[in-house]
């Protein structure tokens, strides 16, 4: 929630401006009521425990859209905020708190894929239980509220720059009034680390290790393939079914890693821009600002498609959706599949080549 500075704007500008502005929003809005539908009513996407936290991420994204972008839509063709400054208090809190929850969540889901691909199925288990399940998602939500609304109502961010923000609420020239959201250093500083940061770094690991590990499984793929390891001419489910599933965690990890990078992407300019400001004196303009701001917000229409053409069991559960429940798209037994397959093994670990 920032100065919007949406003066010279004309009517056909101000036109376009807002159908774009609408297609976001229609389209966050409807992907993420998807993907919580997607994962409520399929079983086999509830049995997988990242799809919770992709369900939470999802309902943080639809309440950006529900809550925060349409009003700073109204204010950006308006050129003006008609809601009062304590409703502007309190959007500027959703905004941040909402903000920081998804990339916490996005945390928290690459930790949950490192634990399931880098590490043993044992390993796995004992990290997410469902209790520590709980505990993160909680923490997802609880931690934004001590860098948004806590602060922002108590005027902390503001703290030496009052006289500044006063002077950028009203323009007399055009009588206008805006919901203002400027921050002293400390705040900048705090707010991104926490809010971007961190998380961010702590993702970089998490990712960097699964591709190590990824990359790993795939050379040792070759491998067995170049030494065409005899058949017994026996069915191995059990085996074949743990190559299944590290192929389905591996890209999945790799689909995440895609949804992490474009919210570094649509994010990374504004918090870069969040923590500069403050030191020069706040001359970024505002049309730059609104510029960054709203490359954020479609990030939260963005994960749904993501989902959709990079993950199949999404697809699938979308199609099924969409289509009615149409019996085509249902999902078919990965055990009651009779493939024929060869083993070997590697490091005391059993392979299975199909």
């Amino acid at each position: 929630v920032l100065p919007s500075s949406s003066e010279g704007f004309g009517v056909a500008e101000k036109i376009v401006l807002l159908t774009f502005i609408s297609a976001v929003i229609l389209m966050a809005i409807l992907g993420n009521l998807l993907v919580m539908v997607a994962v409520c009513r399929d079983r086999q996407l509830r049995k997988i425990k990242t799809n919770y936290f992709i369900v939470s991420l999802a309902f943080a994204d639809l309440l950006v859209s529900v809550l925060v972008m349409p009003f700073g839509a109204i204010e950006l063709v308006q050129d003006n905020w008609i809601y009062g400054e304590m409703f502007c208090l309190v959007r500027t809190s959703l905004d941040v708190l909402l903000t920081t929850a998804s990339i916490l969540h996005l945390c928290c889901i690459s930790l949950d894929r490192y634990y399931a691909i880098c590490c043993q199925p044992l390993v796995y288990r004992n990290k997410m239980t469902p209790l520590r399940i709980a505990v993160m998602l909680g923490g997802c939500w609880v931690i934004p509220t001590f860098i948004s609304f806590l602060p922002i109502m108590q005027g902390w961010n503001s703290i030496g720059i009052i006289d500044l923000i006063q002077q950028r609420q009203f323009n007399k020239a055009s009588n206008s009034t805006y919901c203002i959201f400027m921050v002293n250093k400390p705040y900048a500083i705090t707010c991104s680390v926490v809010a971007f940061y961190i998380p961010f770094l702590l993702m970089v690991l998490a990712y960097y290790r699964i591709y190590v590990t990824a990359r790993e499984h795939a050379r040792q793929i070759q491998v067995l393939q170049r030494a065409g390891a005899p058949t017994d001419g026996r069915q191995h489910h059990p085996d074949q079914h743990s190559t299944h599933r590290m192929k389905t965690e591996t890209k999945a990890a790799k689909t995440l890693c895609i949804i992490m990078g474009c919210f570094c992407l649509c994010w990374a300019p504004f918090f870069v821009t969040n923590i500069v400001d403050p030191f020069i004196n706040y001359t970024v303009p505002g049309k730059l600002w609104t510029a960054f701001l709203w490359l954020g917000y479609i990030n939260s229409g963005l994960n749904p498609f993501l989902y959709a053409f990079l993950n199949k069991s999404f697809r699938r559960a979308f199609l099924i959706i969409l289509c009615c429940g149409d019996e085509r798209y249902r999902r078919p037994s990965i055990l009651g599949q009779t493939v024929p397959c060869s083993t070997t093994t590697i490091n005391g670990s059993t392979h299975v080549l199909r």
